[in-house]
């Protein structure tokens, strides 16, 4: 039996990144992101473009055309792969670890949706819906993403501007705690974005950024060291569901 055709697959690819991202891109931009040769990708866009499901600006930016600006089915299937991958391991993670862990998705117009979740057996536990939506750049899974994708001072502050916190945070603080997720390859939110929270998250690894995972329990529940075990622990939770999506 025959695999799957690679052009066919690298332009679904495209597609998918177009989708995902919303805007506009050229196509160094559409290069980068997918792995793909300039020549290569050039010749994807252009057949695209051809077949009515890419438009070209002016200035060599490739978007999806009308009809196409809502790749509701691919999205979904994409991230239907990966759940149903994930899931095992976040159920595994949250039992060992007695936290409920999350596993988000970028959106359009920067949100970040819930699409997956574990939880422990504890009859106190934090509680969260598949479905949930919250800003791009809230709570731990924000300075997780922030970190990851090595946002500059400007981006941050915009992406700052747009939150609103349980307990009082200035952008200072919420810089300095983006650049301890880089150092520490996780990040910390201590009932900033909610009250009696204690969250850590970090992002899945992707050629684009696409996922993350956070995992919460309640504020005060552990010491540092515990905080420090479970950010470890959840990065390579990440690894693992990252790997398995480059096997797929």
């Amino acid at each position: 039996m025959s695999g799957p055709v690679r052009s066919v697959s690298q332009a679904f690819a495209i597609l998918r990144l177009l989708a995902r991202d919303g805007h506009a891109q050229t196509l160094s931009d559409v290069a980068r992101a997918t792995g793909l040769s300039v020549s290569s990708c050039l010749n994807l866009l252009r057949t695209l473009v051809a077949e009515g499901a890419l438009e070209a600006e002016s200035g060599k930016r490739y978007r999806l055309a009308p009809g196409w600006a809502d790749l509701g089915a691919l999205m979904r299937g994409e991230t239907a792969r990966l759940v149903a991958r994930a899931q095992p391991l976040l159920t595994r993670f949250a039992e060992q670890h007695d936290a409920t862990v999350g596993l988000w998705h970028i959106e359009p117009r920067e949100r970040l949706e819930l699409v997956a979740l574990g939880e422990s057996e504890s009859a106190t536990r934090i509680h969260m819906a598949v479905g949930q939506r919250q800003p791009l750049g809230a709570g731990s899974t924000g300075r997780a993403l922030s970190a990851a994708q090595g946002v500059g001072d400007a981006e941050l502050a915009r992406r700052f501007a747009a939150l609103r916190w349980q307990r009082p945070l200035d952008y200072a603080a919420y810089a300095m705690q983006v650049g301890a997720a880089r150092s520490s390859g996780y990040a910390l939110d201590d009932g900033f974005a909610h009250a009696g929270v204690c969250s850590v998250a970090c992002a899945v690894p992707g050629d684009p950024l696409a996922f993350c995972l956070s995992a919460s329990t309640f504020a005060g529940s552990r010491d540092a060291d515990g905080v420090r075990t479970l950010g470890h622990a959840l990065t390579a939770l990440a690894r693992a569901i990252g790997q398995s999506d480059e096997r797929s």
